[in-house]
């Protein structure tokens, strides 16, 4: 039942979408986004994508967070008079910096797996209408577990808050958007099975260059714009932990636990 209203109300917004005005046109109409949670597995994800052929997939590019200053009044009135607010403006400049990459990587389809993306989906969306969505699910204790683990003096309770809220941003990006969930599990246990389906989703060819990362050049591996733990400067697929128990799972997470199929 669930899945039948989320698609009658991705429907109904559809059919009131306005026509895409001009200044949505895009040097890259339909970059993918990854929405995520932190510590979700979305590294991982981003350099099996990256070793496919025509998929880029850099570091994080924290795009919602490069703004555009209109520093004097004539310069806010003469882009008025070209039809272009700061929105626009910011949105022509993450395009540009996604087909810069595009360019540079000579490839045809660009992926930005930034956390921070859950909580901007509707930028995303309002931005680029024909963007396309993967949805990386992972159980929410296990990734509370795995920001403790990465530092031990975090908060428990500050650390719950934190993953509650961007595992939120990404419930509401399902509900309003068509896109593929990948669960980072099933993805580190199978992961031939799921990039197959995420291929599949973006319209290119499977091939097994995905499975063997450590081949490819996937940037640094530091702080701030993407995972550096050990596991993933490994080059391997390491297997997901084994889930939480249900007794485990903090109870401020236990209804999206349940919500995400992960019982509880």
């Amino acid at each position: 039942m669930r899945q039948v209203a989320r698609g009658v109300r991705r429907r109904m917004r559809r059919l009131a979408e306005p026509p895409v005005p001009p200044s949505a046109r895009r040097l890259v109409p339909d970059p993918v986004f990854v929405l995520s949670s932190v510590r979700s597995g979305s590294t991982l994800l981003r350099v099996l994508l990256n070793s496919h052929p025509e998929i880029r997939a850099p570091h994080e590019m924290h795009l919602r967070t490069l703004s555009v200053s209109l520093t004097k009044p004539y310069t806010a009135k003469a882009m008025t008079e070209l039809g272009l607010d700061q929105r626009e403006l910011e949105y022509l400049l993450w395009d540009r910096v996604m087909h810069r990459e595009l360019v540079r990587s000579g490839k045809r389809i660009i992926v930005d797996k930034t956390p921070g993306n859950a909580g901007a989906w509707e930028r995303l969306h309002e931005g680029w209408p024909k963007a396309r969505y993967l949805f990386l699910l992972r159980h929410p204790a296990s990734m509370v577990s795995s920001l403790i683990n990465g530092r031990p003096d975090r908060d428990l309770d500050a650390t719950v808050r934190e993953v509650r809220t961007y595992v939120d941003a990404v419930e509401a990006a399902r509900d309003n958007l068509d896109g593929l969930t990948v669960r980072y599990e099933e993805l580190t246990e199978n992961p031939e099975r799921v990039t197959r389906e995420i291929c599949a989703h973006l319209g290119v060819e499977w091939t097994a260059k995905m499975l063997d990362y450590r081949k490819g050049d996937h940037g640094p591996f530091v702080p701030f714009i993407g995972d550096w733990s050990d596991n993933i400067k490994s080059g391997k697929i390491q297997k997901a932990r084994p889930l939480p128990e249900p007794e485990d799972v903090p109870p401020a997470l236990r209804d999206i636990t349940r919500a995400w199929g992960y019982g509880c």
